[in-house]
Formats: structure tokens, C-alpha cells, sequence
């Protein structure tokens, strides 16, 4: 891929056009981070008899383990419960998969950022795509689940194609944002790791929203994870997801796109010195 060049003036350094210099860049030339992340992959699961597909039975054994657990807990119908569970499961995973790689986005290839001039958005770019993979390695669990329950999402299930997407603008300005913010403060990792383990007992991943009552199900649109995860999984398994939840996810979508733009802009000279 061509370098970019550059022509910085101290006294007027563009930061916004350099910043959105490279996301065109990254963008256009979108083979490459697919290819890397592609890499990636290999190379993680080398030697593996069932490479990304580990993830996959794992995740299987923990939906139906859970299901009947929780679902005698709940007294729910596993019919009902299993498909919330498996679509809450799958989802959650590639959030908190998702959220754990964007810490080391730009720390993991500090050896390319130093030697190659590529734009930073192809790292983004690769980690976001890797997770995209290795998370579509377990849809075959949903077809799965709702092939056994006979409960199908209809026509409807499309809505959560918009949902799809607003998680993976989220997932991109989160690799861009912690990518930095981990790159500069390195304790950032452990804390990301600890608030990621009580948001999933907070969000209703295995108990569902209905369970709440009052002034505690009022205040769960507040909840980013919920909401994001809502969109999906509400069309798919709940007959659509509530109006109030496609506002509170496209206004956390919007918050962090532009968080992590505006940091793009002000530190993005500073990442190949924070690596």
C-alpha cells in the first residue's frame, strides 16, 4: 500500500485534516487490515485441531448448561429461555471480546507502527474485523437453538441488521479511543477488565429486562451495553426492541464516535511514542 505523505507545519499542524487523512486511508485500502486480521487468526489457533470453532463449543456447553440452570432459577420455559440465553451469550462475548482487544489495538503492533508509515486505522480496522470473525463462528449456535425451540425471529429478525451495524461503529471508536488510552496509561487494561466483569451482571444477559420492576427498569436504557445489545437481540428474539432503546444506542453511538474522533485529532501525533 503507497504511503501517505504528510508536510507538517509546527505553526498550523491540521490536526483534523491529518486525523481524517488516515481514516480515508485505512478505509480505502480495507484489504489490508482484513488480510492482517486474517493473519491474525492463523496464527492464534496454529497447531489447533478446531481453531476459532473452540469458542464455538465453548460457547455451546456454557448455552445449555446456563439454560437449564437458569431457566429452572427463573422458572421459565426452556423453550423461552434458551434462545434469550443464546443470542444474550453470543452477543455479550463479542462486546466484551471486542472491548479487551481494543486495549492493545495499537500496543500489539507497535513493531508495523514503528517501522511502516500505515495509516492507524488499519489497526482499528484489523482488530475490530478479527473479533467480527471469530464472533461469526458461533451464529450457527442461533440457528441451532432456534431450530430445536421451533421459536423463529419472522421478517422481523432484519431489524437487527441496524443493530449489527450500530455495534460495529462502537466497536470501531472503542479500538480507536482505548487503543490510545491504554497505549498512554498502560493500567488501563486491568480497570477495563474489571468494569467489563460487573457490567455483565448488571446488563441482562442471562436475566431478562422484564425481571426488573419500577424505577430500575427506567433507568436501564442508561445502560450502554444493554441498549447496544438490545438491538440485536431484541428483533431476533423479544419481536423487536423498544423505541426508547434505538434512541439511548444511536446517542451512545454518536458519544463515542465522536469521544474517540476528537482524541484521534489531539493525540494522534503522539501514538507512534506511546507504543
Amino acid at each position: 500500500m503507497p504511503a501517505t505523505t504528510y508536510i507538517f507545519d509546527a505553526a498550523e499542524p491540521r490536526r483534523r485534516d491529518r486525523a481524517l487523512a488516515d481514516l480515508d486511508s485505512g478505509l480505502r485500502h480495507w484489504r489490508l487490515p482484513v488480510a492482517l486480521a486474517a493473519l491474525d487468526i492463523r496464527n492464534r489457533y496454529r497447531g489447533s485441531v478446531l481453531g476459532p470453532f473452540w469458542m464455538t463449543l465453548s460457547t455451546a456447553v456454557m448455552v445449555a448448561g446456563l439454560g437449564l440452570l437458569y431457566s429452572s432459577l427463573f422458572k421459565m420455559s426452556l423453550v423461552e429461555y434458551l434462545p434469550f440465553l443464546a443470542v444474550s451469550l453470543i452477543i455479550w462475548n463479542t462486546i466484551n471480546q471486542v472491548v479487551a482487544d481494543a486495549c492493545t489495538s495499537l500496543t500489539s503492533s507497535e513493531g508495523i507502527i514503528r517501522q511502516l508509515p500505515l495509516p492507524y486505522s488499519v489497526h482499528v480496522l484489523r482488530c475490530v474485523w478479527r473479533n467480527a470473525v471469530i464472533a461469526a463462528h458461533s451464529l450457527p449456535i442461533i440457528l441451532v437453538v432456534f431450530a430445536a425451540t421451533g421459536v423463529w425471529p419472522g421478517w422481523g429478525g432484519l431489524l437487527a441488521i441496524p443493530g449489527l451495524a450500530l455495534l460495529g461503529v462502537n466497536a470501531c471508536a472503542l479500538a480507536l479511543f482505548l487503543g490510545m488510552l491504554c497505549a498512554r496509561f498502560r493500567d488501563i487494561p486491568p480497570i477495563v477488565g474489571s468494569v467489563m466483569q460487573l457490567a455483565f451482571f448488571l446488563s441482562p444477559v442471562l436475566w431478562r429486562p422484564e425481571l426488573l420492576h419500577g424505577t430500575a427498569r427506567a433507568f436501564l436504557p442508561l445502560n450502554p451495553f444493554y441498549v447496544v445489545m438490545e438491538t440485536i437481540r431484541g428483533p431476533l428474539v423479544e419481536g423487536g426492541a423498544p423505541a426508547i432503546v434505538w434512541v439511548s444506542a444511536i446517542v451512545y453511538t454518536a458519544l463515542a464516535a465522536a469521544l474517540a474522533f476528537v482524541f484521534f485529532v489531539r493525540f494522534r501525533g503522539r501514538i507512534a511514542f506511546w507504543v
